[in-house]
This record gives structure tokens, sequence and C-alpha cells, in this order.
């Protein structure tokens, strides 16, 4: 029997017909059922008993009598299929053996090999023209062993098929004329009894026809063409010529086999003959039970399709995991062996795993993604008459079926897709990419053909799923009692509900709906609950009314910050179509404004109170210098700017009033914790008898203090005050808000300041005795102590109170305090330093003294900055110090480097000038000093003249105690003399170096009668004679300009402190001298306009 699948083509005429053919007409095998039979149309996969058992019948038929060699991943033993039946289908053993014994005694089916002969390649060519006219002769041969796929051990011969397969059973391929690749892609059904000795042959001909010697000369393209046409002659007229076989074992084929064989020669002249490509394929015919003799063979693999996936699906939920949609190794092989054996083909294989999948996907748990597959293979083969009216409507009403299916499953995403379930947002994905497949597929376009979009289907589906679940929300909520408490809070727990929800829908679903279908899931959310809310929130805010208790406030507040919070996740007013019905949503809570703010204040008094009655004034560590109390007003102050932040008023000028009202009980707060912080010191403190715990308590309450002004100085940046003062700006006049917002902040600061300054003056205090009393211990130490001996005990005593004190105040005290003891250090020590002006060591100690504190309070950056300590009052000081530490000399030098400072800065000749040149040779250790003239002097005489002379004097004269003054000649009656005389000192250059060391040149007016006028004094600095600097002789020396100067008329410091040692004699001749300069120049001032 031969069954022929491909296309009819015409046959061309031959000489001879070496084997009968019967052909068939085309026609599905896998629709062969009686004409009595009538199609079983399952609503659902759950089956009848009597459905079960005969779907029973048709597995454990086709595990007993399954063909060929299995598949890679197959199951190879038909018990291990058979314990899996009776395990999917839920067979007790014995009910089991019964139905294997009654399958075992069923008439066994008609085994077939569906064979087809698709093509074949680089067969050989045996016309003169080079080609072939080739045509399959195939059948089965019974009873033959053949092993490894070739004639086997015995002798090869030509026309295998014909000389050993009856001529009934042999089926013949069309001839395909002139190639050597022909192809042909029919399909034969031969009939076989027994796998074990059947063997397939295949015999490749070339057709070869009568032609006349002309014809064939005209096809000669070349010798070895010529060579086939004598070689031609010799044989009979019409003799097909052999290209090649192929034989094969069936019991080494597989149920389904796919490849190229090899042509086999007869002899080895061409041993490569090509190579032919069939398909195999075991399969039944007349198979004896009840299912296959009357439903469809599609109907029945998609009865049992569903039995085994239903088994799967149930088997990973008892083990408590999702089944991915992959098949068990049997469940896989079980249905291989009945599509195979019952002919099914690709396209009623993906129609029935699609109706089963369809329709357990609607009752049981696994993955979407399993009806991708079948979608894609039915799109792919879809060719609309291939199936009959029923199998059609069967096909439209699961797509409709699956896609309402769809739709509900997609209007409670919420509840079916849960985010706590790790693989919600995949599944759900999955879910719209099958549904926007299966709308694209031809089939669905073809069959359901009045239904709307799905992107309008599944908007809408959601709108109402939203609304749904909002109603639903709300009854969950709903409270037992019907209160205004109970029902605000309520209400509240809605709302965050929908905020939540609208959150999850913003971050992970709408990704989902606008990548797969282009919807913007949370706006039409965000539309239809804010509706919903508002109606709600006005409803209640109504039924309150204006009495507002603290309680229903509070509740009021929740419900406002989460509105506000809910009107925020909308788009903005550029980007909307029309007004939101939660515009304006703030002036519903007005009436609770009031309630707001008293509720904040009397809250934050109540946490303050409890915060310093229970704080004991101990430092939090070593690092944390405050106590409890302000850690808890810290976090209190932040709970009230956090509360403002919530508020956040929209209306500028209602907000610029509740920020005022905020930093005003902000301030009120700050005072009332001030005083209750000392009066819990007081309280702390007044059992105590150790005086240093009680400085302990005021230096933790100095802490506090100043960590609450560090809290209140950030008001501004925690209100906002910025931007509400941009908002409010063309409102309220700048002038108002300095006179409201900033000073109440400064005023409260200002509060904080004065406090803080006070419990530091008071910690001073407790020090400043100490210093004092070290101090005025320095100058009473006999002189054999040395200065850093005298001052350990003050330096001691400053290390542990500073040191103490440094640790339990925060830096910002610390160095408050540090500036007032400093204040006071230094007072006392110019107080002492006054009283000890006559004695040199006692100033020197404190010097020293001024020193080493200086370094102490600066501890080394760690103190106070220079500029703190470098004051007026301490740069008076040490110089004062300076001054009354140095001897007598050393004080005298200072003298002349001041008085030579003079000089050097007196530009004006008001009182004259004198003109010298000055030179030293170091060879000679000589001072040479050419006095040239002066002039412009002061008419000292009465005559309105002057006799004028000029001393010359190197001083200090300690320094030039060898050299006496020298005098010039006297000019009588003359204001501008020309002395051009000079004068040589014998001196080393060695004290001529020094600081200070200068030739004094004094202009004086001869008196005859009485002592002589001082007309002015010059300073030289010796250090600037030339010679002095280096051991080469002076070359020109140059003239100096010196102007005369007059001593300080009020008297200098220096000769004050040498005038006060009244034992040091010669520190008396040098005040005693320089007095007498100081009032002959007071008697002779210069003269008005000179």
């Amino acid at each position: 029997m031969a069954m022929l699948f491909s296309r009819p083509q015409r046959r061309p005429p031959l000489m001879r017909q070496a084997i009968k053919i019967r052909r068939r007409g085309v026609r599905d095998l896998q629709d062969t059922r009686p004409p009595q039979a009538q199609e079983i149309e399952p609503s659902s996969h759950h089956l009848s008993p009597e459905e079960r058992a005969l779907l029973y019948e048709e597995a454990l038929y086709t595990v007993l009598y399954r063909l060929g060699q299995p598949e890679p991943n197959h199951v190879g033993e038909s018990s291990e299929l058979l314990r899996y039946l009776q395990e999917a289908f839920r067979m007790e053993p014995e009910e089991h053996q019964q139905m294997l014994k009654r399958v075992q005694q069923l008439e066994k089916p008609v085994f077939c090999l569906k064979a087809t002969v698709k093509q074949a390649k680089g067969i050989l060519g045996k016309d003169v023209s080079g080609f072939s006219d080739p045509y399959c002769l195939l059948g089965i041969e019974q009873g033959m062993t053949v092993s490894g796929g070739s004639p086997g051990l015995r002798r090869r011969q030509k026309a295998v098929v014909r000389h050993t397969i009856p001529e009934e059973q042999t089926h013949r391929t069309q001839v395909i004329t002139q190639t050597l690749n022909p192809v042909w892609d029919e399909t034969f059904i031969l009939e076989f009894e027994d796998i074990s000795n059947a063997s397939f042959h295949l015999d490749m001909w070339d057709m070869d026809t009568v032609e006349s010697v002309r014809q064939k000369l005209g096809e000669l393209t070349d010798l070895h063409g010529l060579r086939r046409m004598f070689k031609e002659a010799r044989k009979d007229k019409g003799q097909d010529d052999f290209l090649g076989n192929v034989v094969l074992r069936l019991q080494d084929l597989r149920c389904r086999e796919d490849h190229w064989y090899p042509l086999e020669p007869c002899t080895d002249t061409y041993p490569d003959r090509g190579q032919c490509h069939l398909q195999f394929q075991f399969i039944h015919k007349r198979r004896a039970t009840k299912a296959s003799r009357s439903q469809p063979s599609y109907t029945v693999h998609l009865h049992l399709l569903q039995q085994l996936v239903s088994h799967e699906v149930t088997q990973h939920q008892a083990g408590s995991t999702s089944w991915d949609g992959s098949l068990s190794s049997q469940a896989a092989t079980i249905l291989f062996l009945h599509a195979t054996q019952k002919d099914l083909s690709d396209f009623h294989r993906s129609l029935a795993q699609w109706l089963a999948y369809s329709r357990l996907y609607q009752s049981l748990e696994f993955p979407s993604s399993c009806l991708l597959f079948p979608i894609t293979s039915i799109e792919y083969q879809w060719i609309q008459g291939r199936l009959k009216a029923e199998q059609l409507e069967e096909l439209a009403t699961s797509f409709s079926s699956l896609l309402a299916y769809g739709l509900s499953l997609i209007r409670r995403f919420r509840s079916v897709f849960p985010l706590s379930v790790p693989d919600s947002p995949a599944r759900l994905q999955s879910l719209l990419r099958v549904l926007v497949q299966m709308c694209k597929m031809k089939a669905f376009g073809e069959l359901c053909p009045n239904s709307d979009p799905l992107p309008s289907l599944v908007s809408e589906a959601l709108r109402a799923g939203t609304v749904g679940w909002f109603h639903l929300k709300q009854q969950h909520h709903q409270p037992m009692v019907q209160g205004l408490l109970e029902m605000g809070k309520a209400l509240l727990s809605l709302v965050q509900d929908i905020i939540g929800d609208l959150h999850q829908c913003q971050r992970t679903w709408n990704k989902i709906f606008h990548n797969v279908l282009k919807i913007d899931l949370f706006s039409m959310a965000f539309l239809e609950l804010q509706w919903l809310v508002a109606k709600r929130v006005q409803d209640h805010i109504a039924a309150v009314g204006g009495s507002v208790t603290l309680e229903v406030g509070e509740s009021l507040f929740q419900l406002y910050v989460s509105l506000k919070e809910l009107y925020q996740l909308g788009p903005l007013p550029s980007e909307r179509d029309g007004v939101l019905a939660l515009e304006g949503f703030h002036r519903w809570f007005r009436p609770a404004i009031p309630s707001w703010l008293q509720k904040t204040y009397s809250v934050a008094l109540a946490r303050v109170q409890r915060a310093v009655q229970m704080d004991q004034l101990v430092p939090l560590g070593e690092l944390t210098k405050h106590s409890t109390s302000a850690v808890d007003l810290s976090t209190c102050f932040a709970q009230i700017s956090h509360t403002a932040q919530q508020l956040d008023w929209p209306d500028p000028e209602e907000a610029f009033m509740i920020t005022v009202k905020f930093v005003e009980d902000t301030c009120r707060l700050a005072l009332v914790y001030c005083s209750l912080i000392k009066a819990r010191a007081r309280e702390l403190s007044a059992g105590q008898k150790d005086q240093g715990q009680a400085a302990n308590m005021l230096c933790v309450v100095v802490n506090d203090m100043e960590q609450l002004r560090l809290v209140i100085g950030k008001l501004p940046t925690q209100l906002a005050w910025e931007a509400l003062e941009q908002r409010v700006g063309p409102v309220l006049e700048q002038e108002q808000l300095q006179n409201t917002l900033h000073a109440q902040l400064q005023g409260a600061l200002a509060g904080l300041g004065h406090e803080i300054r006070t419990g530091v003056r008071t910690l001073a205090e407790q020090l400043e005795a100490g210093i004092a009393k070290h101090i005025q211990k320095l100058v009473g130490i006999r002189e054999s102590v040395l200065p850093e001996d005298a001052i350990l005990p003050l330096m001691k005593f400053l290390e542990v109170e500073l040191c103490y004190m440094n640790t339990n105040l925060v830096q910002e005290n610390f160095s408050s305090l540090l500036s007032l003891l400093w204040t006071h250090t230094l007072t006392v020590l110019a107080e002492v330093a006054a009283s000890q002006r006559s004695c040199p060591r006692a100033c020197s100690r404190l010097k020293f003294a001024l020193q080493n504190l200086e370094v102490c309070f600066y501890a080394e950056g760690c103190g106070l900055p220079p500029e703190a300590l470098h004051t007026a009052t301490f740069q008076a000081l040490q110089r004062d110090l300076e001054l009354q530490a140095a001897s007598s000399r050393e004080l005298i030098h200072k003298y002349f480097c001041s008085r030579l400072q003079q000089q050097a800065a007196t530009t004006s000749e008001e009182l004259g000038a004198v003109t010298v040149k000055a030179s030293y040779r170091p060879s000679e250790q000589k001072l040479r000093v050419e006095l040239l003239s002066a002039s412009n002097l002061l008419p000292l005489d009465s005559n309105g003249s002057s006799d004028p002379f000029v001393q010359l004097t190197l001083e200090p004269r300690h320094e030039f105690p060898e050299l006496a003054p020298r005098e010039t000649q006297k000019h009588k009656k003359d204001l501008h003399p020309l002395f051009d005389e000079t004068f040589e000192f014998l001196v080393p250059a060695e004290p001529c170096q020094k600081d200070g060391a200068c030739l004094l040149l004094s202009v004086l007016d001869h008196d005859t009668l009485g002592t002589d006028d001082l007309e002015g004094e010059a300073f030289l600095p010796l250090c600037s004679v030339p010679g002095l600097t280096g051991m080469e002789e002076p070359g020109e020396v140059p003239q100096t300009r010196l102007p005369l100067t007059y001593p300080a008329p009020n008297g200098d410091p220096i000769l004050q402190l040498l005038e006060s040692r009244k034992g040091d004699r010669e520190a008396q001749a040098f005040v005693r001298l320089r007095r007498q300069r100081a009032k002959k120049a007071s008697q002779h001032g210069p003269r008005p306009g000179r």
C-alpha cells in the first residue's frame, strides 16, 4: 500500500513499465476515522471516568507498541513509561494491571514506515549529455538480516528491490530528467510486520529511453560522452542504468529520522555515487483502541497532553516548586511516541499544544511563556483551509477564552501578581506578551474579527480594576466604631495604601505596561484614585466641622501630609489635561491649623520639661560634652522643623504667618530650657559638698546652652527662610520680614549668648583668684631662684585647670573662657609690673612669665589664636616689661636707639642743621669727624643772634669711658657758622658697631654770664660711618646733613624708668644730664613761622 504526499508531477513516457505503482489521493492521515465517529470536545481538562479510561488505554497502547530507537533525551525503558502513566492517571495497581492486560490482548496495529524521498546530490551522470534521468525504487524486505546499513555480507547485486521485494510492495518515485541533483519530496507508506528482521531498500536508477544516433550525437559534449555512447551501444535498448542503493535495518532507525545517506555502488568502479536525503517515521495504521477508532487523532493527543501537563504541574506544586514549562523525559517520550504513531503534523501538534496549554493556564499555575511556542508555530504554519469548521470554532473559542481570562488577571493584577512574590513582574510581562502575540496572529484576526484593539481592552480592564481595588480597600479599612477619630484613621490608612500602590505602579508596573502596550498605567491609576480620594476627604472634613479637638487635629494633620504626598505624585500643572480633583486641597484644612500649631508647641514643651527633669548634667562622652537634655532638645527642634516642612503651606501669606509662629514657639522653648536647666543645676548641686562637682555641672550647663545656640542658628535653613522670602516678596515688604522672623531669631540668640557669657564668666572667676595669687608670689621669691623655677607653680596651676576646662567645655565655650582668663592675667601682670618698676629682677621674672603664659594660652594652635593673644594691652605690657627688666646701661642703649630713630624720622630743619663728614680708619682705629658747618640756627641772645659752638660726644658714655667730649671754636653772632674743624677719636671698631652707639652733636649758644643755651641736638649712628663695616680704608667721604632736634618735652619713659632707680648712680647721672638738656630745650622753643 502506498500513499503519495507529494504534488503529482507529469510522468515522462516510458518504454517499459518495470513496476506497477498504485497511487492514492492526497489526504491527511491524522483525520482518518470511520464515518460514524463524532468529535468529543471537552470543556476543560477534567475527564469523566469513561473518557479517562479510554485515554489511559490509548496511552498504554502507545507505549506497548512503540517502534524505533529512543531519542537521545527520551526514556528507553517501557516499564518506566508505564509507571509514569500509572502515576499521571492516578491508577491503582490492580486497575493498572487489568488495563494493561486488556490492552495487551488488543489487536496489534499495522506497522508502517513513512518514508519521504526528499532529494539527492552528486549522483553519477549516465547519459551522453553527462546528466541522468534518476528515479527511485523502494520497499521493505522481510525476513532478511542486513548489518550496518549496507547490503551486508551477501554479494552486492543490481536491482535489489526488483529481485527481492514483490512487485505490489515496490514503490517508485517520479523521474527527474537531466540532473545530477534531483528533488522529489515524495512520501510513501511502507507496511511491515516484524521490525527486527525488516530492512528498507532504495535503488536509484537512470531512466533510459530509445533514441537515435543523431539525437545522441547532438547531446555529445566530450570524449567521456562518446565513451558512454559506445558503452550503451553494447547493452539492450531501453535498459535503465543503476546509480546506487541504500539499505537500512529498521530496528536501527529512530522513531523519526532525517539524514543524508550515501548511495552504495554494486562495483568499485565508481565508489562515490552521491547522497540521498531521506526522512523516516514509524507510524501506526488501524489502531485497536476505542479512542483511535472514535476520535480524531489531534483530539486524542490534546486530551493526553492536557492530562500529562496537569500531572506535571500538580507534581511541582506538591514539591513547593513552580513548573517552568519543561516536560519530564517520561511525558515528552509518551507525547512524542503518540504524535509520531498517529502521524500528527507539526501544525496539528502545535494546535493541540495551544488548546491544551491555553485551557490549563486558566485553571493551573504555570508560566504563560509556555504559550508562546504554539502561538509562533501556528502563526508560521497557518492556513485556514486545512482546519475543519469545528476546529476553527474550537480555536476561536480558545482565543476568546484566554483573552477574557487574561483581562480578568490584568484587572486583578495587584492581587494576582503581588510584588511580595519575586517573579510577579516577569509573569505579568509574560502574560502581556502572550496576549500581544495572540492578537497579532493571522488566525486571531480571521477568527475574531470583531475584537477591540488589545490596548483599549487592557486600558479598560486596568481602569475598572483600579476602581474595584479602591472600593475593596475602603471596605477593608472600614472601622467598627463610626466615630470621627476612627473614621479619620481609616481614611488615612486608605490614602497611605493608595500612595503605596501608586509608588509600585510608578516603579514597577508602569514600565511593564508601557514597554509592552504603550499604556501609561500610573497616570491612569492616579487620575482615577485622586478623584475617589478627594470625594472621601471632603465628606470627612465636612463631618468634622469647625470644632477640631487635638486628637482629631492630629488625625487631620496626618491626612493632610498624606494628601500632599499623593498630590505631588501627579503630573506637573503644565502636563495636565484639566484640573485635578485634589487641586487646592489645602484650603479644606484651614480650620485645623491653630490646633496643629498648639499641638506642636505643647508636645515640644512637655518633651523639654521631661528631658531636663531626667538630665543628670553629665557629659555624654569625651567628644560629646553636652548632656542628654541637649540631645533631646535638638531632636525636639528638629521635629518642629520637620512638622513645618511637612506642612509646607502653599499660600504665601498664610505660610509666612505659620513660619512666624513656629519661630516664636521655638525661641520661647529655648528660653524656657535655659531657665529649666539652670534650675536643675542648682537642684543637683545643692547637696554637693565637692565644689569640683558643681563646676562640672556648670560646664555641662554652658555646653548645653552652646548646643542650643547652634541648633537655633540653623532655623533659617531648616525652615527654608530664603525660599519663603522669595515667595512672599511680592506681598510683604523686606522691612516687615526683618522685624518679624530675623528680629525674633536675633533676640533669641542674644539671650542665649548672654546666658552663655554669664556661665563662662562664673567659671572664669573661680580661676582668676588662683592666677592672681601665683603671679603675686613671683615677685616675692628670693633672687637666687631661677625664673623657670619661679613660674613653675603658676604653670602647673594653669595646666591642671585649663585641661579640666578643656575636657568639660566645648571648644566655643573653652575659647571664651581662655579670652576672659587672658584678659584678667594681663591686667594682673600689669598691676604687679607697675608696683615693681624699680626692681629689674622682679620685672625680669614677670617678663619671663608673660612669655610662658603666651605659649600656654596659644597651646600649639589649640588655644587662643595670635590675634586674640596680641592685644593692645599685651603689647604695651610686653614693652613695659622689656624695659623694666633691662639694666640701666641697656636702658641707656635703648634711649639712644630711640633718639637715632627720631633723628632718622626728622626731616624738618626748624631748629637748624649741622653738616659733618665722618669716617673710620680700621688700620689706625681712629674715628675722623669733620664738622663743616651749621645753618639756620635759632637766635637765642637778646640781640637777635647767637654765639654757637658744637660739642662732640661719643655715646653711650659707658661704652667710651676714655674719650672726653670735644668742642669747636665759638662763633660770635652767627646763625650760619662755618666751623670746618676736624676731630679724631682713638676708638676700637667693636663698641662703635653696637646698637645705640652714636656721635652726639650738641649745638650750644655760648653765654658768658650763665650756662650755655641749647640750640639743638643731632645724632649720627656710628654703624653707618664708612670704614666701620669692613677692613678697607674709606675713600671719598660724603657729607651728612643732620636736622637738629629737641628732647621730648613730656619726658621719655626710659628716662622715667632710670629716674626711678634711686640707688643707681650711673642712671641718676644720665637722667640728670638729659633733664638739663630737656629743660634748656623747653626754655627756647622754635619761633612761630620758622
